[in-house]
């Protein structure tokens, strides 16, 4: 017992020992913002002030923008222009927009539909006013030489999450460490229950979509890839996943494995390499990714966990709507309490054996 609480101290300590020192560096929101890569902007505007914005972007890649594309009202699709204003929401969703830049000219019924859509899909808003060759007073930001205003910014809890990468590093590097000898019998019996290797890399979408490699123990046989598609017409999930009881892919200690969700734990990996957390939505395949509809897509705004709120809730379900509409509330209601339940419950569910 005092050897458990001693682990668990000093997972804590370390958490914590990272977190402030993340938090002397990145002590702000645009560094909180970098733990997730390169930001998408959307500008608005394709002509000259546009074009100038998107060029230095493209120029300097250390200040963290990739420019997704242009909307603009007066501009036919085409060389770079997505759409129209109108057309803001559908696109800044598909394409995983962080912030939307106005580039002029500033048309004030149009500035405040944009702004208003921004809102509510939670994305930053700036301005490049013009400004007839003078300086402004005041701005937030420049971008060469062109100063941008705020319109709206969204506030993120960066304390909060510095901490929940801080304990992501702690908790899987030291379970890592503490499980080396059953990771090492696991692959024995692996290798020892059916010919292929012990370990692959299944491709599955990260955070904007972008695709990476989940790493997981085989629990099915070496050509299961193949066969999924002749298996589909038996899928007893809705929508994109993919579910059958007694999968003949399934290896005999790979049930084992299931059971008790340890084909998961090479997964830890990917949380120390940052493509995935130890609690947010679950992965999913990119043929699974391809049937999404636009309204599915915000669940692809946060790292993917190793476990989440579907699967400590309702598991069992196989509506794919209820599981998308779990992963949308735990994006909105996060907060590292959360976070904690969550994993008491996966440690519970898992000590039953209650895996697939």
């Amino acid at each position: 017992m005092q050897s458990a609480l001693g682990w668990i101290a000093g997972i804590l300590h370390s958490s914590a020992l990272l977190a402030w020192r993340w938090a002397g560096l990145k002590g702000n929101q645009r560094g909180a913002r970098s733990l997730g890569g390169m930001r998408n902007v959307l500008i608005v505007g394709a002509g000259g002030l546009g074009h100038r914005l998107a060029n230095y972007l493209e120029k300097h890649p250390e200040l963290g923008r990739s420019v997704y594309g242009f909307l603009d009202d007066r501009k036919l699709p085409g060389k770079g222009v997505m759409g129209r204003t109108s057309e803001l929401a559908e696109l800044a969703r598909a394409g995983f927009v962080d912030e939307v830049i106005l580039a002029g000219p500033h048309d004030r019924e149009k500035t405040l539909r944009v702004v208003r859509a921004a809102q509510q899909l939670r994305l930053d808003v700036k301005m490049a006013p013009d400004l007839f060759g003078c300086s402004p007073s005041r701005e937030t930001e420049r971008i060469g030489d062109i100063p941008l205003i705020s319109l709206h910014e969204e506030r993120l809890p960066v304390a909060g999450l510095l901490l929940k990468r801080a304990l992501d590093v702690a908790g899987a590097g030291a379970a890592l460490i503490l499980m080396a000898p059953v990771l090492a019998l696991l692959v024995i019996l692996i290798k020892l229950d059916s010919p292929g290797p012990a370990l692959y890399a299944a491709s599955r979408v990260g955070r904007k979509g972008r695709p990476f490699p989940c790493y997981k123990f085989r629990t099915m046989v070496r050509d299961a890839d193949d066969l999924k598609e002749a298996l589909r017409e038996r899928n007893q999930r809705q929508g994109p996943f993919f579910k059958i009881t007694d999968d003949p892919r399934i290896t005999r200690v790979g049930r084992l494995l299931r059971r008790y969700s340890l084909d998961e734990l090479p997964q830890l990996w990917n949380v120390l390499k940052g493509e995935m957390s130890l609690v947010g939505p679950r992965p999913h395949p990119l043929d699974d990714f391809s049937a999404y509809a636009i309204e599915h897509l915000p669940r692809l705004d946060v790292i993917p966990g190793m476990t989440g709120l579907w699967q400590v809730t309702a598991r069992r379900d196989s509506s794919f709507q209820a599981a998308m509409n779990l992963d949308i509330e735990y994006i909105h209601r996060w907060s590292l309490g959360m976070d904690l339940r969550i994993l008491l419950k996966t440690v519970a569910a898992v000590l039953r054996g209650s895996g697939e």
